[in-house]
């Protein structure tokens, strides 16, 4: 089933050990970068191993500058902000006004966006959204009051300097302090990181979708699916791949075979470390700013309470594991008991992971888990609920394939689409979509573990908004996967119109997934109110991730004026075009 890269093939067995897991000693070479020492807030040292360094304050000084670092054997040359990766842990206070200068020092344009703050459209830093960026050798001040609380992080919104390491952590202290009590409290933000430059990697993607992708469908398992479901039945389902020249396996764009995956920027040789005393109570901020990866994580031996997602205390859940998408954030508590436990997050397509370690003291470690075997897609992950139900045909079309239409079930209920659908950017439509958020999504159905799905988060207040929606905003999360483009209703940024919000009104918005792969979806400005299918509010998201073949309302007041952007927070989908503009007047 797993193709290996040639290229893997031709590494010695110690080549390739550092090729999956990274340098041991891996991460920024330099230090801190000439400007560091302008902050004025107050930097403090981590108190964990291999850390960014933490400021707090209201007032604060962050350099965009180039420096060297090494993951995996070769040097290449990062973005960073005050010369680290990741960049500097934000504290900031609720109620405050801060103010933060952000000095650009390298030779092209840059920003800062403050990913899920409601703020002033103007201090949203989207490049030909919201200002102009920041230009070469100018320095741009943010300045906002900050009026909520929690887990939160901040990116460029520049190029690929996402990818190259402009990202960290904001964490906002409650106005009245913090309610959830731990004894010790640790951000751990997961990354991907390649020693590639992103533009050649978009090339490649452009050019071979699955260039990256090794883990392709083989002899043995057409014969396996023979034995299994019979001979038709295999050839069927065979000739339908080919026939919409997709794979089951195409979980996703980017693998192991250029990533490397990092947990607060080091790699999985380098064992980042938190520590703790047994008994203590520890809250872990997972914050997903992983560029195109999502992140199964879990801990071997502890089980883990969610209680904090996007900012948003949730009633509280305890499970194995969860997934973490891009944009995302998800903070858990745990009490271990033991010397040492593996903090695991493997890839969706499981070809590498990240990980850490919580241990009684440095230099501890526990086994660390083999990634699972990637999980095919289902039928139902192509054609929706109509797969669910038994049938096969309609669920998902190729373009321009109307012959499945015929011979459906009377229960089927089939949604619009826009006449922009039926063209060269789009290779598929579900006309079925499931909506069950109780999924917990591929490679995770059964298997054996206690895992969270979106029906488990609940936010513990309802939102002060609590009109019915006065319209809809249905929107196609669309792509050509061998073209690699990616799209809402067809249309790729730069051949769309803006969607219009009008100020102060209720409404709710559709996201339907007509791809096989997941996008987290991110509206800037404004709070999603993620609902359930019977329309009951469930959770306060500024992310909303959409499976395949699946459909997710919420509610949005649009409450905030001006541009705003809304993407997929797949770097490489938002760059190829899943881009919107939303103008609210």
């Amino acid at each position: 089933m797993r193709r290996i890269p040639p290229k893997a093939l031709a590494l010695p067995d110690s080549s390739r050990r550092r090729f999956l897991q990274g340098l041991a000693a891996g991460g920024v070479l330099m230090g801190l970068s000439p400007w560091g020492g302008s902050v004025r807030a107050g930097q403090t040292a981590a108190t964990q191993i291999g850390m960014a360094p933490v400021l707090s304050g209201t007032e604060f000084d962050l350099s965009i500058a180039e420096t060297m670092v090494n993951f995996t054997g070769s040097p290449r040359m990062a973005t960073t902000v005050n010369g680290s990766l990741p960049s500097p842990i934000l504290r900031w206070r609720e109620g405050d006004t801060v103010t933060i200068r952000v000095t650009n020092h390298l030779n092209v344009s840059t920003s800062i966006h403050w990913h899920g703050i409601i703020l002033p459209y103007q201090m949203d830093g989207v490049p030909g959204v919201s200002f102009n960026g920041i230009a070469p050798g100018e320095t741009f001040t943010y300045r906002f009051k900050v009026e909520q609380a929690g887990t939160y992080w901040y990116h460029s919104h520049s190029g690929f300097q996402e990818q190259t390491g402009i990202y960290g952590t904001i964490i906002i202290e409650p106005r009245g302090g913090e309610t959830i009590r731990v004894d010790r409290d640790y951000v751990v933000q997961l990354s991907d990181w390649t020693d590639e430059d992103p533009m050649d990697v978009f090339t490649k993607l452009k050019k071979q979708s699955d260039y990256y992708n090794f883990i392709t469908p083989t002899a043995l398992d057409f014969f396996r699916d023979a034995s299994e479901e019979g001979m038709g039945n295999a050839i069927s389902k065979r000739r339908m791949w080919n026939k919409m020249r997709m794979t089951p396996t195409d979980l996703a764009d980017i693998s192991a075979y250029t990533y490397t995956y990092l947990m607060n920027g080091t790699t999985p040789a380098g064992n980042w470390t938190g520590l703790f005393e047994p008994g203590e109570r520890v809250r872990l901020r997972f914050i997903s700013s992983g560029t195109q990866s999502y992140f199964d994580v879990r801990i071997p031996g502890l089980k883990m309470t969610v209680v904090h997602v996007d900012g948003q205390d949730v009633e509280p859940v305890t499970v194995d594991e969860f997934r973490c998408g891009p944009g995302e954030t998800y903070d858990v508590l745990v009490t271990p008991e033991d010397e040492a436990y593996t903090i695991f997050a493997q890839s969706m397509d499981r070809t590498g992971y990240a990980r850490g370690t919580l241990a009684t003291r440095a230099g501890l470690s526990a086994p660390v888990p083999e990634p699972d075997e990637p999980e095919w897609l289902s039928m139902a992950d192509m054609m929706g609920s109509m797969a669910q139900g038994g049938g096969m045909a309609g669920g998902a079309m190729a373009s321009g394939d109307m012959a499945g239409m015929k011979g459906m079930g009377t229960n089927a209920v089939h949604v619009r689409h826009a006449s922009t659908e039926y063209g060269p950017s789009v290779d598929m439509r579900v006309d079925t979509p499931r909506t069950n958020l109780d999924d917990p999504g591929i490679g995770l159905r059964n298997n054996g573990r206690r895992v969270l799905t979106y029906a488990d988060i609940r936010s513990l207040r309802e939102p002060e908004d609590r009109r019915e929606p006065g319209r809809d905003i249905e929107l196609h999360l669309t792509g050509n996967m061998e073209r690699y483009t990616w799209s809402l209703d067809g249309l790729e940024f730069g051949k769309s119109t803006p969607i219009h919000f009008r100020y102060g009104e209720r409404l709710r918005v559709i996201l339907h997934n007509d791809t096989m792969m997941s996008h987290p979806m991110h509206l800037h400005g404004m709070w999603s109110d993620v609902e359930t299918p019977a329309g009951e509010f469930l959770a306060r998201r500024h992310t909303v991730s959409v499976q395949p073949a699946q459909r997710v309302t919420f509610r949005v007041s649009a409450d905030a004026l001006g541009n705003w952007a809304w993407h997929c927070h797949l770097l490489y989908h938002m760059d190829a075009g899943m881009f919107r503009l939303v103008v609210v007047t």
